[in-house]
């Protein structure tokens, strides 16, 4: 498609996104947590303000600058930021693998703060990068994680997953040593699938569709030698059940 078509279907989308967007709390769902204190668009004030102290160790995983500047050196200026990704660039102290992250730092350093925002979804096994995590968070530490629930394919060959708001704590579950404070959706998505579609599909709308989720936790225990082998389902869907058959 060349440049003018891509322009003109770009505008044609906008004007019926505008008349459709009436319909949008049609495609909301009862029972999807919404994030407050730490939603899109909240979530590094949030930080900034708990972390820029003197004194306070903070970890950005996944600092590299992607998409636009950072400025997150600048409103932790107070505390000691640690940048870490997997590639060097601007805005990274180290460079490493997430799923090995305590190898990176002597055993004696831990955070007070760790954070990382959209690139869950980038991490092959997401489980041992929570377990790496929990080693560098100090007891009553504090962890946010932004990923995805539902978005485009990016940043290819590795989008590996896409996370919903159970799923982000089935990982920093209590069983890791986690007590979740908040976690819930953010960015409403308006779906149906395509004319491509299978036809018994075409057009059908699809509901409960969230850009963002966040999740805001606080580490209460240290947790030795943990081993996902060892643990029961019980102890990560924090006391919910699959819906029982009607």
């Amino acid at each position: 498609m060349n440049r003018s078509l891509k322009k003109l279907a770009s505008l044609g989308f906008a004007v019926v996104a505008r008349l459709e967007s009436r319909f949008d709390n049609a495609y909301a769902m009862d029972g999807i947590p919404m994030s407050e204190t730490v939603s899109h668009s909240k979530w590094q004030t949030f930080l900034y303000e708990l972390g820029n102290k003197k004194g306070m160790q903070v970890l950005e995983i996944g600092s590299r600058e992607v998409t636009g500047h950072s400025n997150a050196r600048k409103h932790f200026r107070d505390a000691h930021y640690t940048g870490f990704d997997f590639y060097s660039g601007n805005n990274v102290d180290i460079v490493g693998d997430v799923h090995r992250l305590s190898s990176y730092f002597p055993e004696s350093e831990k955070f007070d703060i760790i954070y990382s925002s959209a690139c869950f979804e980038h991490f092959a096994m997401p489980w041992l990068a929570a377990v790496e995590i929990a080693k560098m968070l100090k007891v009553g530490g504090t962890l946010f994680i932004e990923t995805h629930f539902s978005f485009r394919a990016h940043e290819r060959p590795w989008n590996f997953f896409q996370f919903s708001d159970m799923g982000l704590k089935v990982l920093f579950s209590p069983a890791l040593g986690f007590e979740c404070i908040e976690v819930g959706m953010s960015n409403p998505i308006v779906g149906r699938f395509s004319a491509l579609a299978d036809e018994y599909l075409r057009y059908k709308p699809i509901a409960g569709l969230y850009c963002h989720v966040e999740y805001l936790g606080k580490k209460v225990r240290e947790v030795q030698s943990f081993d996902w082998n060892q643990v029961s389902l019980p102890d990560v869907v924090s006391g919910t059940t699959y819906p029982a058959p009607k």
